[in-house]
């Protein structure tokens, strides 16, 4: 018996193989991703990361594009951990995600006995609204936001 893989199926098999490897054609966008994935552990692939700046602070809405119990719980726990640790003065984790400390985050930390964070449940995952009535704060607020927003490639 030849033990040798048809061609044809070796050539395929390379295809697929190849294809699974990256999404896109950025690199770091790429590597951003996958952090964002160990992070929250979701495909960002197949999650919606929005960032909006409001007139009080603002609001991170992490989404699945589909139905997926157990991504939308996932989505729930990460973001219910970030609005922890963003009270503390904790982000280590957008640190993580983007391989920087992200703009705003130093005004954050200093102020973060005037910033609230709660969390909101949303039909496929979770938010975390950011309010305060600092000036301050909130021009961090948006610089955060507004940086996760460009990172993300986020509408």
């Amino acid at each position: 018996m030849d033990r040798k893989l048809p061609l044809t199926l070796a050539l395929l098999l390379g295809v697929v193989v190849g294809c699974s490897e990256s999404r896109s054609s950025d690199s770091a966008f790429d590597s951003m991703q996958h952090r964002g994935e160990m992070a929250m552990g979701v495909d960002q692939y197949t999650s919606s990361h929005k960032f909006a700046v409001t007139p009080e602070g603002g609001r991170i809405y992490l989404e699945r594009d589909a139905d997926d119990s157990l991504g939308v719980q996932q989505i729930r726990a990460h973001m219910k951990l970030i609005q922890h640790a963003f009270q503390a003065g904790d982000f280590s984790t957008p640190g993580f995600v983007h391989q920087r400390e992200m703009p705003g985050t130093a005004v954050m930390k200093r102020k973060r006995g005037v910033i609230d964070y709660s969390y909101e449940d949303l039909p496929r995952g979770g938010s975390v609204v950011i309010t305060t009535s600092d000036p301050e704060a909130r021009a961090a607020i948006a610089e955060f936001l507004e940086a996760q927003r460009t990172d993300h490639r986020s509408h």
